[in-house]
């Protein structure tokens, strides 16, 4: 039996929330990181890459609930709705979801942010490795000038860096990541999930922090991905409940929110260990 492991974006209280889901059921027996597959978009792809490089859960989460100004994460400005609004406006009229991704990109492109070298301090800083895992591990991001996705992994030839940063690339709030002479932003211009990619595989769990269209209004999001899934796997979703939404807040790139994040991530973790248990197989190592 496959698994499949798919991470979404949900920005820095995302990867908050996801490291306490993981550390929580691993520390019941539940390993998820030994999937055959992992999939990070955006957060996703920093926990992926932290879950699967051999540092202990205990140890990363240990990390997220540190005080704020602890680490060398900065609070980004980003309100959602308004984001949305910006962004539906920006899209109108797009003939494809080609051009619609391209038009973000190419907002992207043209905003005052950082520097990609400062960007690329913090992403550094987030990740304990800079070596591909062995066990599969694919990474998406959008091509900033074609709207076309891109998912890489250890075959690539793609530094493992920067296919995170260029996953992390929030159009408008950090700059588009340069990877071999291109430039890309964050995965979930297409897919705050990209869950699709774990298609083929028996086993599938999601862990989607935000399940609406992301950082593109015309996505269908994780909702456009489930019908194939389930029509070929046995899937499970996790998102995060009432009181970690309100303990997420407003704004998911606001390093101070990331203690309550991991505390109501491990909170879940531990509440859906049963219902978790029932689909992934008992041999799937952590």
């Amino acid at each position: 039996m496959s698994t499949a492991l798919v991470l979404g974006g949900g920005g820095v209280t995302g990867i908050a929330w996801e490291l306490g889901v993981l550390q929580a059921l691993q520390e019941a027996g539940v390993g998820l990181t030994g999937a055959d597959l992992v999939v990070g978009t955006s957060a996703g792809s920093v926990v992926a890459v932290q879950a699967t490089s051999g540092v202990s859960l205990h140890h990363l989460l240990a990390d997220q609930l540190a005080p704020a100004g602890t680490s060398q994460e900065v609070k980004a400005v980003f309100d959602p709705q308004q984001a949305a609004a910006a962004l539906t406006k920006l899209i109108e009229g797009a003939h494809d979801e080609r051009e619609t991704r391209a038009r973000i990109g190419a907002m992207a492109l043209a905003a005052h942010t950082v520097s990609e070298a400062e960007r690329m301090r913090i992403i550094q800083a987030r990740l304990p490795v800079d070596t591909w895992p062995a066990r599969r591990l694919l990474i998406t991001a959008v091509d900033a000038h074609t709207g076309e996705l891109a998912v890489w992994d250890g075959t690539s030839g793609i530094p493992l860096t920067s296919a995170v940063a260029a996953s992390c690339a929030v159009p408008g709030i950090w700059p588009p990541a340069t990877v071999a002479g291109r430039r890309y932003v964050d995965g979930s211009v297409r897919s705050t999930t990209n869950a699709d990619l774990a298609l083929g595989h028996d086993v599938v769990v999601v862990l989607a922090p935000d399940t609406g269209p992301g950082l593109n209004p015309a996505s269908q999001g994780l909702a456009g991905e489930m019908p194939l899934l389930h029509a070929h796997s046995q899937v499970l979703v996790i998102t995060p409940d009432d009181a970690a939404l309100d303990a997420i807040g407003p704004n998911p790139l606001d390093p101070a929110r990331r203690p309550a994040a991991a505390h109501h991530g491990q909170r879940q973790g531990q509440a859906l260990t049963g219902t978790v248990r029932k689909v992934w197989p008992a041999t799937t190592a952590g």
